[in-house]
């Protein structure tokens, strides 16, 4: 079963080696990759590919919605890690335009466990609605959802202890709130990076 995909990774081991043949040796000697990414589990924002980046580069958490909810021990876990372990020098938050999560948690449906899971893009909508229901309904409404939600989670990012510990030891340590658009492959920047406790505001 699946002979195509371990061909293909067959394939792609042997390229790399062409390339370098060092790689795979540089690999198992250390993991220091410069950024933590906390993405959207969706298939077709794949977290290295985009930024062009290599295995080893980058780490890489990813959840329906892209959320990082204080209560969520997995992704705490990977972030204590990435940053008292590895000491990762930028946290990228990256949502998507189109994002199925984002649709799914307003849209009126009930789909089971996965409801809760969404419930932090609900609350995102309550504290936006003003602005959200000015916004024509269908895509461009979500489209802003995504990014307010992608906001959110910065702030959480920036509020949660690892984070703010590592500050105040002098760690250098940068959260970014980034929206990519599968439409055109692009990353636009939302300006809401967080830099030090000192610029932190839970507004």
């Amino acid at each position: 079963m699946l002979d195509d995909l371990k061909e293909r990774n067959r394939r792609w081991a042997a390229r790399k080696v062409a390339q370098d043949p060092g790689f795979f040796q540089r690999l198992v000697g250390q993991q220091t990759p410069q950024y933590l990414w906390i993405g959207c589990a969706d298939s077709r924002v794949p977290a290295s590919e985009i930024v062009d980046l290599d295995p080893g580069e980058v780490f890489v958490h990813r959840n329906v919605g892209n959320l990082a909810p204080p209560q969520d021990a997995n992704y705490l876990s990977v972030l204590q890690f990435a940053v008292d372990v590895l000491k990762v020098k930028h946290i990228l938050v990256v949502g998507h335009y189109g994002c199925g999560g984002v649709g799914a948690a307003v849209d009126g449906q009930r789909r089971g466990l996965v409801d809760h899971w969404l419930h932090p893009i609900r609350e995102v909508y309550e504290q936006h609605r003003d602005e959200l229901e000015a916004i024509e309904a269908g895509r461009p409404r979500l489209d802003r959802l995504c990014e307010l939600n992608v906001m959110r989670q910065v702030r959480n990012v920036a509020s949660d202890v690892f984070v703010q510990d590592a500050w105040a030891r002098g760690q250098e340590l940068h959260v970014h709130g980034w929206v990519y658009s599968i439409a055109n492959g692009l990353v636009s920047d939302l300006g809401v990076t967080r830099t030090g406790a000192a610029r932190y505001s839970s507004k």
